[in-house]
């Protein structure tokens, strides 16, 4: 029942005295803020001023309401701001989500230029491995997820950031260390090493062994690169991770990379982010630097493909 003119008529006439200020303090006629205080004392049921006073005077009434006012008001014209500056394309809010354990090798640099240069939006990063992300891009808990696997939805936008190419690490001095490539029934002996994630978000079994009809003699999960790198390294399974996770730990020795079939295996990473927030100006800032800081930092990568 109490609306913002409400409020803002009460507070005029508090700080200017009298009818007639507060009337040309809100660009009215006295008549016509005179009938709206009528109305709300109407609905409220309660006298708002005391006329028989010269000037009249606001009631306790009127007072609660002008403790209301203050608390409200200047929200309310901060989120005018706000939307203002939304509007503009200057400000808004990226919690992004990552579907894949090794994006931090890129991601970390590309949010940090992106908060120099966009101090006005809200980030926020979580990772995605327990969790179905592009749901909570659809409900609006995200607004950006990184992923290799989109689902098709004319309710989310795919934005390629960059193609790679899915490779196997093997130990040195392992059975397959010296082969350029390894078909899929090469890896039936092996135990698989992986990322804790559901079997249907791997690629190695979507892409190339369960085409062939292929199983690991069995799968261990790791959460973190390092940990399957050293794992890998000391012989205890191989991993099918991307070409450019394992850039940094071939200078070691520790590792030979073989391809998956003659042809390899290249994948696509996307920022999917909702549809109707495609094209505002941060978004599109954002994943700007984002493709930027991937060729910037990462080795082994290249265009994505078009469409």
């Amino acid at each position: 029942m109490i609306e913002v003119k409400h409020m803002e008529t009460l507070v005029a006439i508090r700080d200017g005295g009298s009818l007639q200020e507060a009337a040309e303090r809100l660009h009215l006629t006295q008549s016509a803020l005179s009938h709206q205080l009528r109305d709300l004392e109407v609905r409220l049921k309660v006298a708002l001023l005391n006329r028989r006073t010269r000037p009249a005077r606001l009631t306790t009434a009127a007072l609660r309401i002008i403790e209301l006012a203050e608390e409200v008001l200047p929200r309310i014209r901060a989120t005018e701001r706000e939307l203002q500056r939304l509007a503009a394309g200057r400000t808004g809010r990226l919690h992004v989500a990552i579907d894949c354990h090794s994006c931090f090798q890129w991601l970390m640099p590309a949010l940090d230029a992106f908060r120099q240069a966009w101090p006005d939006v809200s980030l926020d990063l979580s990772a995605a491995f327990s969790f179905a992300p592009l749901p909570a891009l659809l409900r609006g808990d995200l607004d950006v997820v990184i992923t290799s696997d989109p689902e098709p939805s004319e309710a989310i936008r795919y934005a390629p950031l960059f193609g790679y190419e899915l490779v196997v690490a093997v130990a040195r001095g392992g059975p397959l260390a010296g082969l350029a490539h390894v078909d899929a029934r090469q890896l039936a002996d092996q135990v698989l090493i992986t990322y804790p994630v559901d079997r249907n978000r791997l690629d190695v079994f979507t892409a190339f062994m369960d085409p062939e009809g292929v199983e690991p003699v069995a799968v261990r999960t790791a959460e973190l690169t390092p940990m399957i790198v050293q794992l890998v390294a000391s012989g205890r399974g191989v991993a099918a991770l991307p070409n450019w996770a394992l850039t940094e730990y071939l200078d070691q020795g520790w590792l030979h990379i073989c391809r998956l079939g003659e042809h390899g295996v290249w994948r696509t990473l996307y920022a999917a982010t909702r549809a109707e927030d495609a094209e505002a100006s941060y978004v599109q800032a954002f994943l700007a630097q984002a493709r930027e800081t991937c060729f910037d930092t990462l080795t082994g990568i290249q265009p994505a493909p078009a469409g």
